[in-house]
C-alpha cells in the first residue's frame, strides 16, 4: 500500500479555506487530513494555489463539442439549433466517437472536472441498425473518459418518440432502441468497473411516451442507479404535454415514480409552483446548464426557489458552448442577479457544494467532492497568482474563484490519488487542443 502526501498550500475544506494543509491519499483515497502544516513535509508533492475538490461536470453531451463556434453564427432557437446538432450527430462511429469524446473529457480535465455525467443517446448506426456490439457508442465514451483520467457516469438514455407518442424522424432513428424493455435489455449489458457508474436517463416527457416512462424509473430503482431526464427546457415541451396529457411534465413524472432523491432534472427552467413543490418534497435533484441554457435562449430556472423547496442543485456544461464549471457556478449566481436585481442568492461556498459535493453525488460518487478522511482522492489546484486571480488576499481564496477565476486558471488535476493534470498539462494527452481540432475536423461533411 503506497501513500504519497500532498501539500496543499491553502484548501478550501467545506466551509473556510485554509493554509499549509497536509493530505495523505492511500489506495485512491484520502486517508488523513492534517491543517496548519507550515511547510511542505519531506517528499511531499506541493500544490500551490487554492485545492478544492474535484469539479463534477453532471450533464454532459460530449459530441455537442463540435459544435461550438459553428451554431454561433446567425439567429434562431433551440429548435434550429437542433437541427445542426442533429447532422454532426450523423458522422459519427464508435471510432470518432471516442476520439472526441477522449479530447472533450481532456479538456475538462484540464478545467478541473474530475467526474462526469454523459447524457448518452447515440446508440446504433445511421438508420438505426445495432452495432455487432449494441453498446458499441457507449463503451467508447467509457474508454474515452478512462483514456483522459475522470470518472464516468453513462447515463445511458431511453428516446423513443419524436413527440409524445409520435414515430422517430429520420435522424433520430440512431438514437431509439424501440421500446422502454428493448432499452432496458440493451442497457443492462453495460457493467460497472473502476471509476464507471452506469446510470439511465429518460431523454425527455416527448421523447418517451407516458406508458413507458416506468420503465426506465424501475430499471434505476432496482439498481439503486442515478436517473437523469430533461425536464421543462421549452416551453413548447410544456404546452404540448398538457395537451397530450393535461399535465405538467414535472406532474407526468411524479404520476409514473419518476421523481425521487436520485433522481436529477436537468434545466428544471420554466415551472409551476406546484412542480417546485413536487420537486423539492421528493428530493429530486435540480442540474443547473447556465451557459447552454443562456446560448440557446431557453431562460433563467427558478434555481432559489428549487433550492429552498428541497431539489439539490447540481451543475453541467451540456452542449459545451463552453467547459468551465468555475463560470457554471458564477453564472447561476449572476443570473439571479439580473432576475431579481438583488446580490448574494448563494455564498461562493454553496456554489462550490453544488460544483463539487452535489454534482459527484447526482452521478452516484457520494464519497467524492470533499476534501476528508475517507473520500476519493479527487481534487483540483486553482492558481492564486494570474491576472484574473492576483491580489485579493488568501482567505477569500474561495471568492476569487468563484466570482473571478476561469478554467484556464486551474494548474493541477489529482483523480483516484493521481496528477492527470500537472502545471497546466494533461498527462496522456499532451496537446488537448490539437486533439480536439483534429477529431472535430474528421466529423466536417
Amino acid at each position: 500500500m503506497s501513500l504519497t502526501t500532498y501539500w496543499l498550500e491553502h484548501a478550501w475544506l467545506d466551509t473556510n479555506v485554509e493554509p499549509g494543509v497536509a493530505l495523505e491519499v492511500s489506495d485512491g483515497r484520502i486517508t488523513a487530513v492534517r491543517t496548519g502544516i507550515d511547510t511542505p513535509p519531506p517528499g511531499a508533492v506541493v500544490l500551490r494555489g487554492l485545492t478544492i475538490p474535484g469539479l463534477s461536470n453532471a450533464h454532459s453531451h460530449a459530441f455537442h463539442r463540435a459544435l461550438r463556434g459553428t451554431v454561433q453564427v446567425g439567429s434562431g432557437t433551440f429548435w434550429t439549433w437542433r437541427e445542426v446538432m442533429y447532422a454532426v450527430a450523423q458522422r459519427l462511429t464508435p471510432d470518432s466517437y471516442f476520439a472526441l469524446a477522449r479530447a472533450v473529457y481532456a479538456e475538462m480535465a484540464l478545467a478541473g472536472i474530475t467526474s462526469v455525467g454523459e447524457f448518452h443517446y447515440l446508440h446504433h448506426a445511421p438508420g438505426g441498425s445495432p452495432y455487432a456490439d449494441p453498446n458499441a457508442m457507449g463503451e467508447a465514451l467509457i474508454a474515452a473518459a478512462a483514456e483522459a483520467g475522470i470518472r464516468i457516469t453513462l447515463l445511458d438514455t431511453a428516446y423513443l418518440s419524436s413527440g409524445f407518442g409520435a414515430a422517430p424522424e429520420r435522424h433520430q432513428l440512431r438514437f431509439t432502441d424501440g421500446t422502454a424493455e428493448q432499452w432496458a435489455e440493451r442497457v443492462s449489458a453495460l457493467k460497472e468497473r473502476d471509476g464507471v457508474r452506469i446510470g439511465a436517463a429518460i431523454h425527455s416527457v416527448r421523447a418517451v411516451p407516458a406508458d413507458q416512462l416506468a420503465t426506465v424509473a424501475r430499471w434505476a430503482q432496482d439498481r439503486e442507479a442515478p436517473l437523469h431526464v430533461h425536464l421543462s427546457e421549452q416551453t413548447a415541451e410544456n404546452d404540448a404535454c398538457l395537451a397530450a396529457h393535461g399535465l405538467t411534465p414535472t406532474q407526468l413524472l411524479a404520476e409514473h415514480g419518476v421523481l425521487g432523491p436520485r433522481t436529477t432534472g436537468v434545466h428544471n427552467t420554466h415551472l409551476t409552483d406546484g412542480d417546485i413543490t413536487l420537486l423539492g418534497t421528493s428530493t429530486t435533484g435540480t442540474c443547473m446548464c447556465p451557459t447552454t441554457e443562456r446560448d440557446l435562449a431557453d431562460g433563467i430556472g427558478p434555481a432559489v426557489a428549487l433550492q429552498r423547496a428541497g431539489s439539490p442543485l447540481s451543475l453541467g456544461s451540456d452542449s459545451h458552448a463552453v467547459i468551465d464549471l468555475l463560470e457554471e457556478a458564477r453564472a447561476m449566481e449572476l443570473n439571479e442577479r439580473l432576475r431579481t436585481r438583488t446580490r448574494g442568492h448563494w455564498t461562493a461556498a454553496a456554489l462550490l457544494r453544488a460544483a463539487t459535493a452535489d454534482g459527484h453525488a447526482a452521478l452516484g460518487w457520494a464519497d467524492a467532492g470533499t476534501l476528508a478522511a475517507g473520500a476519493l482522492a479527487d481534487f483540483t489546484t486553482i492558481a492564486l497568482d494570474t491576472v484574473r486571480t492576483a491580489g485579493p488576499v488568501p482567505r477569500l481564496a474561495a471568492e476569487t474563484a468563484v466570482f473571478a477565476a476561469s478554467a484556464a486558471d486551474v494548474r493541477h488535476t489529482v483523480v483516484a490519488g493521481r496528477h492527470v493534470v500537472r502545471d497546466g498539462v494533461h498527462h496522456s494527452v499532451p496537446d488537448v487542443a490539437a486533439a480536439l481540432a483534429d477529431s472535430i475536423a474528421a466529423l466536417r461533411g
